[in-house]
């Protein structure tokens, strides 16, 4: 096995990330504003066997993220895990993944920003203030302030990130140790107007029979439960970010295979925690949409009924903190991968942005990353074009799938490469998980296709696969039949 100084000849990169950086970008890839707000759409699916679908997806994130670790672990001077769908499933299937990944994150930067100026508004207008009419200021200024932190080091963006995660660790920790108090204490709360909500949220106490009253595994029918899959699925969305820190990371065969085992203690006391929290104090039956379908977040629910009549004032700052968490690794991915496509086009103007700037930083691809996204103000502003971008955003989640299950393939293949190591950070029983994992992805892609809001985005998934995907692999068989010829000669 070579040592990682012999790998990181060609990798101009600066191993700033510290072994704290690392856990805690890890973190903060697993926790997304859809736990904050989002989840009280999901309890309202299942009820308290919400929990065991978290878990499941948890289970098979984290076989994901140890086929990327195995691959990492073997050469970590690499930008990207997309670079070994290239090594080991051809460059038409790598050029697919790294163009798609791309516009991926890019389209969900893009949803991140107009999200961010949102909560700002939102949590504004609970102090009275009205800054509705300055969002694009607000889109503008944040992305200006993350682009310059993204540009400056990666120390720098590695201290952002520690922060960022470290107040939403304290919000979940928060609401858990005011649950298990309220718990113990046997507290009863009084019917109060959530904000958020359009009706008002009935009384009632504190108790496990919250939990146990009436359980069932789909209480709302099997159509149901087999939806929450992929509501979970995409909270965990993203999860991936840490295969883009490894080229610089410092010490990353130690720090890569430590932030990945502790995928699943992650999951159990951030997910699994805070929804158990939340039911206990909240019966899972109150969760109501509002006329508009959207629901109120459990995590103001909680600290209300606690007596907190700030709580929606101290969600939303943690839930705007969470936004900017996942911009700012929005924009250090984005960076990262156009920087590897340009160092792999060829194309002239293309090279350009494969370059790094005197802070060891892919300046160049994360300014035009950010370009890219700042159009998201533009587009809103056109009804037409904003529909449009909807359908384009929910898509690219779809998209993602195929990412996933062409990275499960790739790992196939390494392991029956003579680049495998016995000795490295091996997966365990890979023939199994691997499989596994393949599969539940590909089942996740089918439930799209249950719900009218999902399986326009489903549909148009298939679509980019098979004209970009067989345009891509097209593409590559020219090349290699024209490289055959000037061998011939």
């Amino acid at each position: 096995m070579q040592e990682v100084e012999e790998l990181d000849t060609d990798n101009q990169m600066s191993r700033g990330l510290k072994n704290r950086h690392v856990q805690f970008i890890a973190i903060g890839g697993t926790i997304g504003t859809g736990l904050f707000l989002g989840s009280g759409k999901s309890i309202s699916l299942t009820g308290p066997s919400i929990v065991f679908v978290y878990i499941l997806v948890g289970i098979i994130m984290f076989l994901l993220m140890r086929a990327i670790g195995e691959m990492m672990y073997r050469d970590p001077s690499q930008h990207t895990f997309i670079n070994f769908i290239t090594r080991y499933l051809g460059r038409g299937w790598g050029h697919f993944a790294g163009w798609t990944y791309w516009i991926v994150l890019v389209l969900i930067g893009m949803s991140e920003i107009t999200a961010v100026s949102t909560y700002f508004v939102t949590f504004f207008d609970t102090f009275g203030i009205d800054l509705s009419g300055w969002k694009w200021l607000i889109e503008l200024c944040f992305l200006v302030a993350l682009a310059g932190i993204n540009l400056i080091a990666v120390k720098v963006f590695g201290e952002a990130e520690f922060w960022f995660s470290m107040i939403k660790i304290t919000l979940i920790c928060g609401m858990i140790v005011t649950a298990v108090v309220m718990l113990v204490i046997g507290y009863h709360y009084p019917a109060v107007q959530i904000t958020g909500a359009d009706h008002v949220s009935p009384a009632g106490a504190v108790s496990l029979t919250n939990l146990t009253d009436g359980f069932s595994l789909a209480p709302n029918g099997w159509l149901a439960l087999l939806m929450s899959f992929q509501m979970v699925f995409f909270a965990y969305q993203m999860i991936e970010f840490i295969g883009v820190t490894v080229s610089e990371t410092e010490n990353p065969r130690k720090v890569l295979p430590k932030a990945i085992n502790e995928i699943i203690l992650r999951v159990l006391i951030f997910y699994v925690g805070a929804l158990l929290a939340i039911m206990v104090i909240v019966p899972w039956r109150n969760f109501q949409p509002n006329s508009d379908g959207s629901f109120a977040s459990p995590f103001i629910m909680v600290f209300k009924y606690a007596g907190l009549d700030w709580a929606a004032a101290l969600v939303f700052f943690v839930v705007i903190t969470a936004a900017s968490s996942a911009l700012n690794s929005l924009l250090y991915s984005a960076g990262r991968h156009l920087y590897q496509l340009a160092q792999d086009s060829p194309s002239p103007a293309m090279q350009r942005l494969g370059v790094v700037s005197s802070h060891h930083v892919p300046a160049r691809a994360i300014l035009v990353s950010a370009a890219m996204i700042l159009l998201s103000p533009i587009i809103n502003a056109f009804p037409r074009m904003s529909s449009a971008f909807v359908l384009f955003s929910s898509a690219s989640s779809a998209v993602i799938i195929f990412i996933y299950v062409l990275t499960m393939i790739a790992h196939r293949r390494y392991r029956a490469s003579a680049d495998f190591i016995a000795d490295g950070y091996v997966m365990p029983a890979w023939r199994l998980t691997n499989t596994l994992a393949i599969v539940f992805f590909v089942f996740v892609y089918g439930t799209l296709f249950i719900s009218a809001d999902t399986r326009g985005s489903a549909i148009a998934g298939l679509v980019w696969l098979v004209v970009f995907g067989g345009f891509c692999l097209w593409r590559q068989r020219l090349e290699d039949r024209d490289l055959k010829h000037a061998l011939r000669k």
